[in-house]
């Protein structure tokens, strides 16, 4: 009788995104401006500030898989190759960009240091992981 032990296998794919708490927040700026919405005509549209608000906390995000990094912002999508990134730039707030081969950079929206771990996990040893090693 053999025993089969599964291989410890890297993650397939890992999304980092925005908190939804955003939603809420937005959904209360909404019912706060809503005096003011109805106080003149024309200022209705103040509800467009609540509402973009939700669409950027639905659409931003960062995908990580062993392919390449896919970017999504509000209108606009770019998915980059891990051979063409070079290295990880620390920035102020702990938010974290890819810097490309040629010199340019590439913010990775809701990466932050704490997630690095695993987005070297998911790279598949194409970053190092920057967690202290266990003994």
């Amino acid at each position: 009788m053999t025993s089969q032990t599964e291989p410890e296998s890297a993650p397939q794919r890992r999304v980092f995104r925005i908190s939804p708490l955003g939603i809420l927040a937005a959904l209360a700026l909404a019912i706060c401006a809503t005096p003011v919405a109805f106080g003149l005509p024309g200022l209705v549209y103040i509800y467009l500030v609540p509402l973009g608000i939700i669409v950027w906390v639905l659409r931003t995000r960062t995908v990580v898989d062993a392919d390449a990094v896919t970017v999504r912002r509000v209108l606009r999508s770019r998915r980059v190759p891990w051979d063409r990134i070079a290295s990880l730039r620390l920035g102020k707030k702990a938010k974290v960009s890819a810097v490309l081969t040629d010199g340019a950079e590439l913010p990775l929206p809701a990466v932050r240091v704490r997630d690095l771990p695993q987005l070297a996990a998911v790279s598949g040893g194409r970053l190092p992981d920057p967690s202290p090693a266990e003994e």
